[in-house]
């Protein structure tokens, strides 16, 4: 097994998973909350990674972060190396691809929370970002968890857009869906076997507690 691809692919998933929460949080509530009328073209735009192929996504964010975009310009001239092929560029990626597998459970989670405890909330005196803390984010804890393992787990197993954005590095973009692609073409079966087994293993693994989480939430 390659344990550096294991340890590229986890160290992607963890940091991934991390910047999904802090920004899918205000987002997902925001969108549960809001009555603004357009409100679904941002949503269409959450949702866009799920549809579109990730060769495609992969493709578009490649452009949007190679040497001659304003964003890539500015990266190497700040940094002095690329952002395309680098672990940050794929980090950036990853976010992009899993959003919705955040900001949706997210999202469905806040807006599930009775919309009167907070509004007696803010009668009581309560600040909305105090009453976001104390009454809407305890209350859903599971639906956030369900965000959380599903971006983890999706991000272990993504292949297009990390091959497209991130290339093959190894110890730096070569993560555990490249590796299996490899040993593949190299026809070494029983190492794709052994490192799928994994893959497959995380995957049953956090579904498993993603249904467990939302049976005893019912």
């Amino acid at each position: 097994m390659d344990f550096d691809a294991v340890w590229v692919s986890v160290q992607l998933a963890w940091w991934t998973t991390v910047i999904l929460f802090v920004l899918g949080l205000p987002l997902a509530y925001w969108l549960a909350v809001t009555r603004w009328r357009l409100k679904f073209l941002l949503e269409a735009v959450v949702v866009l990674p799920m549809i579109l192929p990730p060769t495609v996504l992969g493709f578009y964010i490649l452009i949007a972060v190679g040497p001659l975009s304003p964003l890539g310009r500015t990266y190497e001239a700040v940094v002095g190396r690329s952002l395309a092929f680098s672990f940050q560029g794929l980090l950036l990626a990853s976010v992009l691809y899993s959003l919705p597998f955040a900001v949706r459970p997210f999202t469905a989670a806040f807006a599930g929370v009775d919309r009167r405890l907070v509004e007696a909330s803010w009668c009581l005196g309560v600040s909305r970002l105090r009453t976001f803390f104390r009454i809407a984010l305890p209350l859903s804890w599971a639906g956030i968890l369900t965000g959380v393992i599903l971006s983890f787990a999706h991000t272990l197993g993504e292949f297009g857009v990390v091959l497209m954005v991130g290339g093959n590095i190894p110890g730096v973009t070569r993560t555990v869906s490249i590796s299996i692609y490899d040993e593949v073409q190299a026809v070494n079966y029983s190492k794709a076997a052994m490192t799928s087994l994994v893959l497959l293993a995380s995957s049953f693994l956090a579904l498993s507690v993603t249904h467990l989480v939302n049976r005893k939430t019912l």
